[in-house]
């Protein structure tokens, strides 16, 4: 089990890098667990470069413990070198994020990362589970999860505001289709603060190329916030094989002052 006290990464302006400080990281758990499934080399390590598993249809199988690649947070979702293009009131709230080092981030309050943010913690895994009429995604920070249904239903019309929305999927080829609205405010989309409405709708792209890599865009559509459709870079997420989720609980953050301090520490810097 871990318990959160959240430390701040205040590297730069830009960091923006907010982590559970645990005493060990996300790969140091479940130790000498392989998993039955799992493609081995000569050695018995196993092959992230085998062949994508697939699932009794035929699908692509998803399932698996991920995490984004390097340990780190997506710090940008937009392509490299690019900014969406906000209306005034969203770049001022992204302004007030930046110039803040974002210690408002939602997970400084024990609030959860939302979609896609939730995906890129760096301590943290997700696991995918995948079955014919859901697939479901299991995040160990905070013990928080999603559904993706993929039963032929649609979107609701009306939803009760959530932090994760409401999904629905479907296959294009290869690709797993994930289209989610009906989100509560508050949460960020990227580690860097790009923020986003009750209007916000998400269209995940998720691409499984081999055993070991899944593949991600993330387009996203609030006509609140932005003047048009943008669609992030392209993130690898990494399988974390022979390995399982742990129980993390968060309290109240005990450096949040000090947080509140840290945009003013910097520029004296």
């Amino acid at each position: 089990m871990r318990i959160c006290e959240l430390t701040a990464w205040r590297r730069t302006m830009v960091a923006l890098a907010l982590v559970c400080g645990t005493g060990t990281t996300a790969l140091a758990q479940w130790l000498s667990l392989p998993l039955p499934g799992t493609p081995r080399t000569a050695d018995g390590k196993p092959n992230l470069n085998a062949p994508t598993p697939r699932s009794a249809d035929g699908k692509p199988d998803l399932s698996g413990i991920w995490n984004a690649p390097n340990y780190d947070f997506v710090q940008h979702l937009p392509p490299v070198g690019t900014e969406p293009p906000m209306l005034p009131a969203a770049a001022a709230l992204y302004k007030h994020r930046v110039d803040t080092l974002g210690y408002e981030v939602p997970m400084t309050y024990c609030m959860p990362h939302g979609v896609p943010d939730a995906m890129f913690v760096a301590a943290h895994p997700f696991k995918i589970i995948q079955t014919p009429g859901v697939t479901i995604l299991l995040f160990e920070e905070f013990h928080k999860y999603r559904q993706v249904f993929t039963d032929g239903r649609k979107l609701p019309v009306d939803p009760d505001p959530a932090w994760y929305g409401y999904s629905i999927g479907r296959w294009e080829g290869d690709t797993f289709v994930v289209e989610t609205a009906g989100f509560k405010e508050g949460s960020w989309l990227d580690n860097r603060g790009h923020p986003h409405t009750d209007a916000l709708r998400t269209t995940e792209r998720f691409h499984r190329t081999n055993f070991g890599t899944l593949e991600l865009t993330v387009t996203v559509d609030d006509p609140k916030a932005y003047s048009q459709p943008w669609t992030s870079r392209n993130i690898s997420l990494v399988l974390r094989p022979d390995t399982e989720l742990l129980e993390h609980l968060c309290e109240n953050n005990r450096d949040l002052e000090r947080l509140k301090e840290a945009p003013k520490i910097g520029r004296e810097q």
